[in-house]
């Protein structure tokens, strides 16, 4: 095989969606597993839908899932520039080549006149599209118009019959009719390239070797295959990757029409979704790579670089794949609980800053273990350990504080009774707690559910927290029973 040199060309027009992620992913995968480059180039010739803050956008979530490029706009490299809106001169240039070998022609129609044909293709129940007409102007027609200034676009000369094969490293040959292929715009007026040209332009001069994007441009690919042969350039080995569907496996992931997951829930469709709603971006590759691509011993979970050592097209399932919420929580917590302590606590003090809250990072890394068992997300720790940092106790609700077949009273002196065997206690750990309240519940003829949840309430406002006992050994003697006084204090003021 020669040199691997794949690409990632995205289109600066916003947040980087996560198909376009699992696109960069696969591309990524193939060029680490063959020792090869993976390229960053922006496309952005499509000026309507330009967004000048998109390219930081996209930077931040590639680096985030720790997709590093070999060569792209920021770091520089010897092909480029790596934006095509500074490549303009040399797509006008191979424009125009294309155009003195005769394998494509100015054509001066109007937007009206193309508007009318479409109209009375339809009329006469044919496909629409254009109708080649400037392909067939004479020679003295064409000096005319281009005397006469009229502005012009260029069109490829689609061959008018036979067929065009697209060899694809997952599907085989591909065979397409060329007469119900249309002459395709490469060059607008403006003297911007479309996709198409650009793309063939840039990928032959950038040494692309392998060609690895979503099977929606499967239909484009015929097209550029007889570009490769107008320009006498070798063509790249084609991988058009599976779609990544909704849910219900009906239409592919789209930003205008969120998806639900079974429970009606919206599921993000853009990288930064899932950045900011506490996804480790070890899961969200893990998952993109297991949606597609088998990765050989029924392992589901795995680093990218296992991924990358094993990255192999021919497992590579051209069917598309539905993307199943689910798997990516389980993902993420398998992950989570694969990191170690420092660097969990680490990850989890954006989400409680992000929260308003007021990290105290000793406390943090004593909680760390406490939750790691129990997260979907890392913000989940809002909601489980949140209260360790706010700033003073949210007293419980007495109706919460009231556990399953008690009442305010017996639950008051369930927990009264808890109080002087706690304040005995010289050993304060978790398992000394345990130990002393799972004696109690006999002496008192209570349930653990009943005692350890009134205890948990009492101690951290919420009926969901963090275990009862691990959680009062980080809060500490006193402040434990502080908490359990209010509780009773609470219970003694008749709110319930």
């Amino acid at each position: 095989m020669t040199t691997v040199r794949t690409r990632f060309a995205p289109s600066p027009t916003g947040s980087l969606h996560i198909g376009n992620l699992r696109s960069a992913l696969f591309s990524w995968l193939f060029a680490r597993h063959h020792g090869g480059q993976f390229i960053l180039r922006i496309e952005d010739t499509d000026q309507k839908r330009f967004d000048p803050n998109a390219f930081a956008i996209l930077v931040e979530a590639l680096r985030w899932t720790g997709l590093e490029w070999d060569e792209g706009p920021d770091i520089g490299g010897p092909y480029g520039p790596y934006v095509q809106s500074e490549r303009l001169p040399l797509y006008q240039e191979w424009g125009n080549w294309l155009v003195e070998h005769d394998h494509a022609y100015r054509c001066y129609c109007t937007e009206e006149r193309l508007e009318q044909v479409n109209q009375e293709k339809i009329t006469r129940k044919e496909a629409p599209g254009y109708d080649r007409h400037c392909r067939n102007l004479s020679a003295e027609e064409r000096a005319k118009n281009d005397a006469a200034g009229l502005p012009y676009v260029i069109r490829f000369k689609m061959p008018l019959d036979g067929q065009t094969v697209v060899p694809d490293a997952i599907r085989g040959d591909v065979v397409f009719e060329n007469n119900l292929l249309q002459d395709a715009v490469l060059l607008k007026s403006d003297g911007f390239p479309t996709y198409h040209l650009a793309v063939i332009v840039d990928d032959h001069l950038m040494k692309i070797s392998h060609v690895t994007r979503s099977n929606e441009w499967l239909s484009s690919a015929p097209l550029h295959v007889q570009l490769y042969e107008a320009f006498g350039w070798e063509t790249p080995v084609f991988v058009h990757l599976p779609l990544l569907l909704n849910p219900d496996g009906k239409g592919k992931m789209s930003k205008r029409k969120p998806p639900r997951d079974k429970h009606g829930n919206l599921i993000p469709v853009m990288v930064h979704d899932y950045m900011r709603a506490g996804y480790l971006p070890e899961a969200l590759t893990n998952f993109l790579a297991n949606t597609g691509w088998n990765f050989g011993d029924e392992r589901e979970v795995f680093s990218m670089a296992e991924a990358a050592e094993r990255f192999d097209l021919s497992r590579l399932n051209p069917a598309n794949s539905a993307f199943t919420s689910e798997k990516l929580d389980w993902l993420n917590g398998e992950h989570i609980r694969a990191l170690p302590l420092d660097e969990l606590a680490r990850r989890l003090q954006q989400p409680l800053e992000d929260a308003g809250l007021t990290v105290d990072d000793a406390k943090l890394l004593q909680i760390a273990p406490v939750v790691q068992t129990r997260l979907k997300t890392l913000n989940d720790v809002v909601d489980f350990a949140g209260f360790f940092f706010h700033s003073e106790f949210l007293k419980p609700q007495p109706e919460d504080l009231i556990q399953k077949k008690m009442d305010a009273t017996s639950t008051r002196a369930m927990l009264a009774a808890s109080l002087p065997v706690l304040e005995g206690l010289d050993d304060f750990s978790a398992a000394s707690q345990l130990a002393a309240m799972d004696a109690l519940t006999g002496e008192l003829g209570v349930s653990r559910s009943q005692l350890f949840g009134g205890l948990r309430v009492a101690v951290t406002g919420q009926r969901v927290s963090t275990p009862t006992f691990e959680t009062m050994e980080i809060l500490g003697k006193p402040e434990s029973l502080r908490r359990i006084q209010i509780a009773l204090d609470i219970l003694d003021s008749g709110a319930a």
